[in-house]
């Protein structure tokens, strides 16, 4: 009995033991539990004050977006409904006096406009046996002039085109002479002229402007013809030979040296073909019932470059008859090797034929960066041109520098003219130095 009851009490205070050791297990876990929840709790505060403060921010850049679309609507707003204000690089327009506009236009909306032309002046220094002597001159061998040039499409094939160009010179050289010195202002219209293009069957033109055979003796590429070229009395013309008693005589430069280069400019209806293979052919109806045919020529081949040409006309002129001429050029591209020929000759009914040779070597060459220097000698005889028996012969030398950038050419000469009369009159020889000018525009 003593057994059981010591027994059961062992087993009570184990119990009781137990229990006790349990609660206390149970409190520390709880502990753990309430502090793990306040962790979680602060954690959750404080995420949802980073979430607040993120929605604030994102309210405020869509407030800013939105100031922005609407400053852009403004801008494009104003954009349509004036023009842009220049830029900070941008000078302002000067105010004082209206700009400049930067083109010629139409007063008819359906033609378009061109205008151009160019200025062509010169100084000769002339010893013709009496002295030595300047004379200031506007370049005969390409005046000084303005053109105005229309052109308005018909359709694909067809355009129709308009040229008014005007020569407008002071002191023009082939009338400039000793006796001379100052004749004056030269206006002459050089074109009036409507035509209509065909790429299909050629071109057609009415008014005034070169005939047919106009230029076919002047075919050259040497790049010096603006003052050495087949027509050598052009820079020069109106001089007058003296005699060796000191006297003048009325026979001009230009009634001595002639390339006879077709019926130059004149009121006329020109045909001009289609090119083929580089030819071309040209005819013409000239008012005082005279008429012309030209054919020209041009291409390259085996490195030279070449051109050609030859013109018959009738221009029933008192005692002649038809009058022919002909020039060739090829140019050596590679090496700016020049060659340069032209002849003409009028036939007459009474007298002997009038007949003009003319022969030229050049050099093309790129002796600075400004442009193309040109150099040219060359050779020239006309027989028969005034009297029979008259002989004229001259030579001459050239250099043409080009400046691109202003489209300027600088020109020196130096040429001596010769002549034999018929009649044995003994004359001086005229010698010409020319320093000129062209600036095109």
């Amino acid at each position: 009995m003593r057994t059981l009851l010591f027994s059961a009490l062992a087993v009570t205070i184990i119990t009781c033991s137990g229990t006790a050791h349990a609660v206390e297990i149970d409190t520390q876990l709880l502990r753990q539990l309430q502090e793990t929840i306040r962790q979680q709790q602060q954690l959750l505060q404080h995420q949802a004050a980073q979430l607040e403060n993120q929605a604030a921010q994102l309210q405020r850049q869509d407030g800013q977006l939105q100031q922005l679309q609407q400053q852009v609507s403004v801008l494009l707003q104003k954009a349509t409904t004036q023009p842009p204000a220049p830029s900070i690089q941008e000078k302002p327009a000067p105010t004082l006096q209206p700009a400049v506009p930067a083109i010629i236009a139409s007063g008819n909306d359906k033609i378009k406009l061109t205008l151009s032309g160019q200025i062509n002046r010169a100084v000769n220094v002339v010893s013709d046996g009496a002295g030595t002597a300047i004379y200031h001159v506007d370049n005969n061998v390409s005046n000084s002039r303005f053109r105005l040039v229309g052109s308005a499409p018909i359709s694909s094939d067809l355009t129709l085109g308009t040229r008014l160009e005007m020569a407008f010179t002071a002191d023009e050289s082939s009338k400039v002479s000793q006796d001379n010195q100052a004749p004056g202002t030269y206006l002459n219209s050089r074109w009036a002229d409507i035509s209509l293009a065909s790429k299909r069957f050629g071109k057609l033109s009415l008014g005034k402007g070169y005939t047919a055979s106009y230029f076919t003796a002047g075919s050259d590429l040497s790049q010096t013809d603006i003052v050495l070229y087949s027509s050598v009395a052009d820079i020069a013309g109106g001089l007058k030979f003296r005699k060796k008693d000191g006297q003048l005589t009325s026979t001009a430069l230009a009634d001595v040296f002639t390339d006879y280069d077709g019926l130059n400019v004149k009121s006329r209806l020109r045909y001009d073909s289609p090119t083929w293979n580089g030819f071309s052919l040209a005819g013409s109806l000239v008012s005082g019932q005279r008429s012309d045919l030209g054919l020209r020529w041009g291409g390259e081949v085996y490195g030279f470059q070449g051109a050609a040409s030859f013109g018959l006309a009738n221009p029933r002129l008192e005692d002649s008859r038809l009058q022919y001429d002909g020039s060739f050029s090829l140019l050596h591209t590679a090496s700016g090797l020049n060659l340069t020929l032209s002849s003409g000759m009028l036939e007459k009914k009474t007298d002997r034929n009038a007949f003009s040779y003319y022969a030229k070597l050049g050099w093309l060459a790129d002796l600075t960066s400004q442009g193309s220097t040109a150099f040219g000698l060359d050779l020239s005889r006309s027989d028969n041109s005034v009297a029979p028996g008259d002989r004229g012969s001259s030579v001459g030398a050239a250099v043409v520098q080009e400046f691109k950038k202003i489209a300027t050419e600088l020109y020196l000469q130096y040429r001596v003219y010769s002549l034999k009369m018929g009649d044995s009159t003994p004359v001086y020889d005229i010698n010409v130095g020319t320093l000129g000018l062209r600036v095109k525009f």
